[in-house]
């Protein structure tokens, strides 16, 4: 079928008793804005790649990793100590762990998809991950200084300990929640405004600066500031680390905000009553898709990975007043739609959850491991005996063991690159697990310092991992699907989803793996008398994955 713009120029769709899947694709222009706009002169509308982006924007874009993931070395060298030393009951231990990503694996679907849709004019992401940050930033506050604040509120010793369990734990809880929450955003936001291409390099850039964060809030722990003048200037070792710590996610956080500009939706669209459209909206919902009413829609936007499903109808309209798809988004539905998600992203996110619960068993209890085990500590003995300095010092070296992992980290991301070609994203996949699963092993089964230290580096291996290969194999997955829609050869069940919620659906993992952590770690280690038992918990988990992944990957 042909039809004509008004200045006579042709403009070509599929057949009548076809669905238009694909168009022709014409020239795009810059708005006056220098945003992405369709050309309306030659065409209703063309498939729009986003422009190239510099290695600074990237840098920049990625720098918000370098903030969370410093932050996050902070809370996972010093949760620990920071419990015990307020005083925490060892039952109420894992309780820790259980509250956040309960409301995570709750919330995060939701979230992820509403991100999809968001109607701010500053983008569909960045309002997300600046709310997020500011929490990251209120738990941070709670977390390092509670027991400093409710010293100085409360006079009555035996509500001081109470109070101070109460806001170091609200802390720790919404620290987690936010940190972990923020990266299916963040990752939205790169996929939404960059091509195929950048898209891997911008991830590339996040693993590097993931690990030179870890490496530098590790360094941070891993000093003895209570001594220095900074610590007798500001008080105490905690207030000068939550000093580097909210300088450095302030700086960053704001550094990634303006980085790449967004299109907010509303923008997305072109109103030009002269070649509006009626556009009829399919009414299968498959994955990641909400239940939608029959409405019209008579812009034309972008192409987008978290764009609606495509149109099985175009006919001529006359003047239409703006209008927007209305989303029904209830927990029911998403989850519904995460349950009929296709098998290949049902495996990712198996693996994604094998992966997460063992690195979380090491990483949480790590420095604990290096003061008790290797070093024969005892965190519950008094703070002036021996037994308790003993076990500071395991958790000081533990902290260098970390930033070992850190580096490593950054490391493994530029060999990534170098392995890629001759073994492709399964093989590292399945690299990364291996490694980890071997390394965590042998720390287990020989806990000195030397060992110890040595085998760090291949946390770092699982880190970098974990960071990239499966939002690769994400936006590889969207990738065939955007060639399959093109040709009209398309799965109407892959119709409609959003690019956030299938990262939302990734970040799920992380919180469903924190609370089998907390749930179930906190027993093991009850049962068999030793937190030996979490270093072999994690190998055994991380060699399942690699199994998992050689078979239905």
């Amino acid at each position: 079928m042909t039809l004509l713009t008004e200045d006579q120029q042709p403009c070509r769709f599929s057949a009548p008793d076809s669905p238009v899947t694909s168009m022709e694709h014409y020239p795009t222009d810059l708005g006056p804005n220098g945003d992405y706009v369709d050309t309306m002169k030659p065409a209703v509308f063309g498939a729009v790649e986003p422009p190239k982006r510099s290695r600074g924007r990237l840098i920049m874009h990625g720098m918000v990793m370098f903030g969370r993931e410093f932050c996050y070395a902070v809370e996972a060298a010093f949760v620990t100590p920071v419990l015990l030393s307020v005083g925490l009951p060892k039952h109420l231990y894992s309780l820790v762990w259980l509250i956040s990503p309960i409301l995570g694996f709750i919330l995060q679907p939701v979230i992820g998809s509403a991100s999809d849709y968001c109607r701010s004019p500053w983008g569909r992401r960045r309002p997300y991950i600046l709310l997020l940050g500011i929490m990251m930033l209120v738990g941070l506050t709670l977390f390092l200084n509670g027991d400093a604040v409710t010293s100085a509120a409360v006079q009555d010793r035996d509500l001081k300990s109470t109070w101070a369990i109460v806001v170091v734990m609200f802390g720790v809880v919404m620290f987690d929640f936010a940190a972990d929450f923020i990266d299916g955003p963040i990752k939205a936001y790169l996929f939404d405004v960059c091509s195929h291409r950048d898209k891997e390099r911008g991830l590339h850039y996040h693993a590097l600066l993931t690990g030179l964060g870890g490496a530098f809030g590790y360094l941070i722990g891993a000093m003895d500031w209570g001594h220095s003048a900074l610590g007798v200037v500001l008080g105490s070792e905690y207030q000068v680390i939550y000093f580097f710590s909210s300088l450095t996610w302030g700086v960053f956080l704001t550094i990634h905000l303006f980085s790449i500009p967004e299109i907010p939706l509303s923008k997305d669209h072109r109103s030009d009553s002269s070649n509006s459209l009626l556009m009829e909206i399919p009414q299968n919902n498959g994955y990641g898709a909400v239940p939608k009413e029959p409405l019209l829609l008579p812009e034309m936007r972008q192409r987008s990975f978290s764009a609606l499903s495509e149109a099985n109808a175009v006919t001529p309209s006359a003047k239409q007043p703006n209008s927007e798809v209305q989303k029904r988004m209830t927990l029911k539905s998403l989850l519904s739609a995460m349950i009929s998600m296709p098998s290949h992203y049902r495996y990712l996110c198996m693996s994604h959850l094998l992966g997460w619960t063992a690195f979380l068993c090491n990483m949480l209890f790590f420095t604990d491991f290096m003061g008790q085990i290797v070093y024969r500590g005892n965190p519950y003995a008094e703070h002036n005996s021996t037994s308790y300095v003993i076990y500071e010092r395991g958790v000081e070296v533990g902290c260098w063991g970390l930033c070992i992992n850190a580096v490593s980290s950054a490391l493994y991301s530029y060999v990534q690159r170098l392995l890629l070609p001759y073994i492709g994203l399964k093989g590292l996949y399945f690299l990364g697990y291996f490694m980890f699963g071997l390394g965590t092993g042998l720390i287990g089964l020989f806990p000195n310092i030397v060992a110890t230290l040595t085998l760090c580096s291949v946390f770092g291996v699982m880190s970098s991992t974990l960071y990239t290969i499966p939002f690769n194999l994400i936006s590889e997955y969207h990738k065939e699907e955007e060639e399959r829609r093109k040709l009209g050869s398309e799965d109407p069940a892959l119709g409609g989803r959003g690019i956030g919620m299938d990262c939302a659906a990734l970040t799920c993992m992380v919180q469903l793996a924190q609370v089998i952590v907390g749930a179930g770690l906190g027993a093991l280690v009850n049962l068999a008398g030793s937190v030996i038992v979490v270093v072999l918990s994690a190998s055994t988990v991380s060699l399942i994955g690699c199994l998992f992944i050689a078979i239905f990957m």
